[in-house]
């Protein structure tokens, strides 16, 4: 659900409420979320019976994903992170990222454009991953990308990539900018 509030003008604000409540009155806005060229998010189905549940995060075909065109998957990782825990951000030139989140966590998604001329240069898209949801999220090179987890418990995070990690310095693909890059608050829960 994108956070954004729609200005005071809006024609619910000449309610009858009074001046104070007028001037600061807004309406949350419950449309489309701003996306970033090239991030793809693709609802899962989830099976349930008496006896548990599975989702089915892919169909490879010579490791080519079915749901997400032209992503060939080299590698797939599983991650942890701890209650309240920050990991931002990595930034990658050629590696696309596709994240899983299990519906029963809650993880926080930063996802900023830093690709120099890209029609979404500069922008920003901040969503919850899992929190009863089974989706997968593709970020392309050049996304930087960053979690928290908003749980109690630890957080769990499936990832199919299509470049093979490397810790050789020449080859690594995978960067760093700054927790803080965004600014601190962009990890704050949005209150109201």
């Amino acid at each position: 659900m994108n956070q954004t509030v729609k200005p005071s003008s809006h024609p619910q604000a000449k309610a009858n409420i009074n001046e104070k409540a007028k001037k600061s009155f807004s309406v949350q806005e419950y449309g489309g979320r701003i996306a970033i060229d090239g991030v793809q998010i693709v609802e899962l189905k989830r099976f349930n019976d008496d006896g548990g549940a599975i989702t089915e995060l892919g169909r490879l075909d010579s490791g080519l994903h079915k749901q997400l065109p032209g992503f060939e998957c080299r590698q797939v990782n599983y991650s942890e992170v701890e209650p309240e825990a920050v990991k931002a951000y990595h930034l990658h030139h050629r590696q696309t990222d596709v994240w899983y989140v299990p519906p029963c966590d809650k993880l926080l998604l930063v996802l900023h454009d830093c690709r120099k001329g890209s029609s979404t240069e500069g922008q920003t898209m901040r969503f919850v991953l899992g929190d009863g949801k089974d989706r997968i999220v593709r970020i392309p090179p050049g996304v930087a990308h960053g979690t928290k987890n908003l749980a109690p418990t630890t957080g769990r995070i499936i990832y199919m990539v299509d470049v093979q990690f490397s810790p050789d310095p020449v080859e690594c693909d995978e960067g760093r900018l700054p927790w803080d890059f965004l600014g601190a608050e962009i990890w704050d829960v949005v209150k109201g």
